[in-house]
C-alpha cells in the first residue's frame, strides 16, 4: 500500500498520486527550505526514539498500515547517529539524506486541498499537595486496576491497531465510567488519588496535555505522566463553545476557554463532561515528559501523529506556520514521538513546544495548516518503492 497506483516511482518528480491516501517519493530539493534547515537539532530526539527501537524484538512491527518498518531498517542509521556532532547542520543533513528517503503525503483523491491541521501542546506547571486540604481539593488519578483492555488484533488481525477499554460487571465487559461519571464519584474511596491540584481548570489542562509538573507547597516539584485512559473518545470543548455560541472561532485559544470559565464557574463541571475521556497519571522520575513512544519529548521537536499512518520514531520534514502567523513559514525537522486523542487523519500533528509561559502561549494559539515530508530508511523505501513502468 505504501506506494500503492504510483506511477513511475524512479523518477518521484513526476508520480502520479495514488487513489486512496498514501505517500509518493520526492527529492530532497522538494521538502520547502531543506537547504536551510538546522537538522541537527532534532538529532537528540532520534536518539532518543533509536535506543528504543533497536531493543524490540525482531518480529515485532514497527510501521504503520500504510508503511512497514522493521527494527533491522533502523540499525544502520541509528548506529550513526549516535556519533554525530549535534551542533552539525550540515554534516547532519548528508547523515538525513544518505540514510532516508523522502515521501511527500499524498491525501484521497477527493481531498483536493491535500493540507492538514498542525496544533501545539506543552508541559505546563501546576501548583498541588500530596494530601488534600481546603486549597488543594481537585484530585489526579491514578489507574485502577479494574480497567481492562483489549487488543482487538488479537481476536482478528483485520482489527490490528484498534483497542477497547472497560471493566468487568458479572461476565460481561462493559465500557469504562466516562469522565462526568469519574468527577461525580465513581472511584471515590478507592484511594486511587495521586495528587490533589488547587484548580479544576488547571487539572483539565493537565488531561488534555497528557503530563505537566506539580510544584508542591515546599517548593518540591513532581513530573506526572500519563498511565492510560478510560477508553472514551475525545470531544474538544472548545469546538463545544463555539457550537453553542459561546465564542467566536478566534476565541476559542487556552486562553479564551479559561477566561469563560472564570465568568461562568457553575458551569464548567458541564462544560468538562463535554469530553467523555479521562486521563490517569503517574509519576515520572528523570526526564520527561514521556510521549506514546516511550522516549522524553524533546521541546521544539517531537510531534504526535496517528499511527494509523506514520510510524512512531519517523523523522518528518515540518511545512507549516508559526502559530498565529500564517505567513511565517515553519520548516524543521521533528520526529514522531507522540500521539492524542484529537490527533487523527494522514496529515495531522501535535507540535510539542515544551515546559513554561512562552510554550503555552505558542501551543494555545498554534491552528496552523500545512503538510509533512516522511523520511524513510532507505531498506524501507526499497521494499515498498513500487517498479517503474
Amino acid at each position: 500500500m505504501f506506494c500503492a497506483a504510483l506511477a513511475a516511482c524512479d523518477e518521484p518528480k513526476e508520480a502520479e498520486a495514488p487513489v486512496g491516501p498514501g505517500f509518493v517519493q520526492v527529492a530532497y530539493e522538494a521538502l520547502p527550505a531543506w537547504s536551510d534547515g538546522a537538522q541537527a537539532g532534532a538529532l537528540e530526539a532520534l536518539r532518543g526514539s533509536c535506543a528504543r527501537m533497536i531493543k524490540v524484538p525482531a518480529d515485532k512491527p514497527l510501521g504503520s498500515p500504510l508503511l512497514a518498518i522493521e527494527r533491522r531498517d533502523w540499525v544502520v542509521p541509528c548506529t550513526e547517529a549516535q556519533v554525530l556532532d549535534a551542533t552539525d547542520d550540515a554534516a547532519a543533513r548528508r547523515f538525513f539524506e544518505k540514510h532516508f528517503v523522502p515521501f511527500k503525503t499524498v491525501p484521497a483523491a477527493e481531498d483536493k486541498d491535500g493540507n492538514g491541521l498542525f496544533t501545539g501542546y506543552f508541559e505546563p506547571e501546576l501548583r498541588g499537595a500530596r494530601q488534600p486540604d481546603n486549597i488543594y481539593r481537585y484530585p489526579l488519578w491514578t489507574r485502577p486496576a479494574d480497567m481492562v483492555t483489549v487488543d482487538l488484533g488479537e481476536f482478528d488481525e483485520t482489527l490490528n491497531g484498534r483497542r477497547l477499554v472497560g471493566h468487568i460487571e458479572g461476565a460481561r465487559l462493559v465500557p469504562y465510567h466516562t469522565r462526568g461519571a469519574i468527577d461525580g464519584g465513581a472511584l471515590k474511596g478507592r484511594g486511587l488519588e495521586l495528587l490533589w491540584l488547587d484548580d479544576p481548570v488547571d487539572v483539565f489542562l493537565l488531561h488534555v496535555q497528557g503530563s505537566g509538573q506539580v510544584v508542591l507547597p515546599d517548593g518540591g516539584v513532581v513530573r506526572v505522566g500519563f498511565a492510560g485512559h478510560n477508553g472514551h473518545g475525545y470531544v474538544s470543548i472548545g469546538k463545544a463553545l463555539i457550537e453553542r455560541g459561546e465564542l467566536e472561532s478566534h476565541q476559542a485559544s487556552w486562553g479564551g476557554i479559561r477566561d469563560w470559565i472564570d465568568s461562568n464557574p457553575d458551569k464548567a463541571s458541564a462544560l468538562f463532561a463535554v469530553n467523555p475521556r479521562f486521563i490517569f497519571f503517574r509519576e515520572i522520575a528523570g526526564d520527561g515528559p514521556i510521549g506514546s513512544q516511550g522516549v522524553a519529548l524533546s521541546a521544539g521537536r517531537s510531534l504526535a501523529v496517528d499511527t494509523a499512518f506514520v510510524p512512531l520514531g519517523l523523522p518528518l520534514w515540518l511545512d507549516t506556520t508559526w502559530p498565529g502567523q500564517t505567513d511565517r513559514p515553519l520548516n524543521r525537522l521533528v520526529v514522531a514521538q507522540d500521539t492524542g486523542g484529537a490527533i487523527k487523519g494522514l496529515v495531522r500533528g501535535d507540535f510539542f513546544w515544551g515546559y513554561g509561559d512562552e510554550a503555552l502561549a505558542q501551543a494555545g494559539k498554534m491552528k496552523s495548516r500545512g503538510t509533512y515530508y516522511l523520511l524513510v530508511p532507505n531498506a524501507a523505501a526499497d521494499r515498498h518503492r513500487a517498479p517503474a513502468s
